[in-house]
């Protein structure tokens, strides 16, 4: 059994999470990571196949902080806008080692268009791996793995 305290730490960076995407906070959300975090979206079918073909490959912090210099500074003004709400469930989470975890996340994304048109974007699970610090937890590693096999619209920012 994992610790109430820790899975509070865990669910409060799930939180934080969604919230900095949901704000288009697009450094807070770089901030999630630990200094060797990586983000992979990856659609399931190529997850089961072992392909390493990924919607957005963030593979260490130097291409978080890629993307969000792409997201608020190149993209801008090239793309229509849109919000998103995250939804998330925590499922699974097992100790690694001491300060590390594998946790497993059913989400949902709902999006809405600059014109108020409301829609589901994607649904999957998230696998992380989470470090707990001094500065409390961090995603060593985030993989949003899509059931979804054709999004509505295009991503921009990650999910």
């Amino acid at each position: 059994m994992v610790d109430a305290a820790v899975l509070t730490q865990i669910d409060d960076l799930q939180s934080r999470y969604m919230r900095t995407l949901d704000r288009r906070a697009m450094d807070d959300w770089a901030a999630c990571f630990d200094g060797q975090g990586s983000y992979v979206c990856i659609a399931r079918e190529n997850e089961e196949q072992d392909l390493a073909l990924a919607i957005m490959m963030d593979d260490n912090s130097e291409r978080i902080r890629d993307r969000v210099t792409y997201v608020t500074k190149i993209w801008v003004g090239v793309f229509e806008d849109y919000t998103t709400r995250h939804f998330v469930q925590r499922i699974e989470c097992r100790q690694l080692q001491p300060a590390l975890f594998l946790v497993e996340s059913n989400f949902m994304v709902a999006y809405t268009t600059s014109r108020g048109r409301s829609e589901m974007l994607v649904a999957g699970v998230y696998k992380d791996e989470i470090v707990l610090g001094e500065g409390g937890a961090a995603f060593r590693s985030k993989r949003a793995i899509l059931d979804t096999t054709v999004t509505p619209r295009y991503l921009v920012y990650p999910v």
